[in-house]
């Protein structure tokens, strides 16, 4: 059996499951429903809010359910209905034995790491933070437990030196989509061997995981060593951002500051954790506890985010401050 004759149901919400879902529409593939989250308030009117992949489905004429509860009986009924073999799950939620185990060839997901490593909800987030050089996307079966299926497809890429969070997402997305037609060809021809993830995991390998973000795990220590910190910049870059508070050293006025780009330079001087150099028009520096982190990109509280020049030209001593 071919790909495109399978019944497909396609489950994601953001961004990163669009290009999957097109990339099914325009091969020619048999979607014949979509599943996404409901509806949200957002924005200061509080309106609702689609999401990505709602707004690309509807454009599609493609069938949409947006269950609440997907353990709902009148959901597990529309979801029967569809008469799916195949259900692909990129960037969405826990899914009930119900559910997964309901097609015929069961349901896999798209995963944004080279599993076993950085099972969670920010896969892309803690390997640039942890300093990986690595990562790659994963299709896998599901299972009982989060991200511990069996594994059919990985595809790996390097991740570079002033690489982003954002950088290394488009990339995945686009190298994700491709995996996601090749996972759905193999597993219709049945040309698809699946390999426990016990069998990629050697007795030495620590396995990482990759939890949920919070507030407070983006803020700076400008304490920790130079290299962690511009790792941590640039795994929350651009969203969620990693943040800090802009302090006037006498008056102890606080500002709350988001970093988006910082570059490694050499300096020398042994220089409190904080303290920030400038020209006041083309560069700002940031010492750290053992070097220095030029900033290219910040964000203050109640303006937009800018280049280090703009901000230097409208915000003025800025030697009468530190970063805390």
């Amino acid at each position: 059996m071919q790909g495109k004759e399978l019944r497909i149901v396609f489950m994601g919400t953001p961004d990163f499951a669009v290009a999957s879902l097109k990339a099914l529409v325009d091969g020619g593939y048999n979607v014949v429903g979509v599943i996404t989250a409901p509806d949200r308030p957002a924005g200061r009117g509080k309106k609702l809010h689609q999401s990505a992949v709602k707004q690309y489905a509807v454009e599609q004429n493609l069938t949409v359910l947006q269950p609440e509860k997907l353990k709902n009986p009148g959901f597990i009924d529309e979801l029967k209905a569809l008469k799916a073999d195949l259900q692909v799950v990129v960037a969405f939620r826990m899914l009930p034995e119900i559910v997964w185990d309901m097609p015929r060839l069961g349901t896999f997901n798209l995963h944004g790491s080279l599993l076993p490593q950085y099972r969670g909800a920010a896969p892309l987030n803690w390997a640039i933070i942890n300093g990986e050089n690595q990562t790659g996307v994963t299709t896998f079966l599901l299972d009982h437990k989060i991200d511990t299926g069996k594994i059919l497809f990985r595809k790996s890429i390097d991740i570079w030196e002033n690489d982003t969070v954002g950088t290394i997402h488009d990339s995945l997305m686009n190298i994700g989509a491709n995996l996601v037609i090749e996972t759905v060809d193999a597993l219709a021809s049945g040309n698809c061997q699946a390999i426990p993830q016990e069998e990629l995991v050697a007795e030495s390998d620590e396995i990482k995981h990759a939890p949920k973000i919070f507030k407070e795990d983006c803020k700076i220590n400008w304490l920790a060593d130079v290299e962690m910190v511009r790792n941590l910049i640039r795994g929350l870059s651009p969203y969620p951002a990693a943040w800090c508070t802009l302090k006037h050293k006498k008056t102890g006025k606080e500002i709350a500051t988001k970093i988006f780009m910082a570059l490694r330079v050499e300096d020398n001087k042994n220089t409190p954790a904080g303290t920030l150099e400038s020209d006041g028009k083309n560069f700002l520096k940031v010492a750290c506890s053992n070097g220095w982190l030029q900033i290219t990109d910040l964000q203050i509280a109640g303006k937009k985010r800018m280049k280090v020049q703009d901000f230097l030209r409208g915000f003025q001593q800025i030697e009468e401050y530190t970063f805390q």
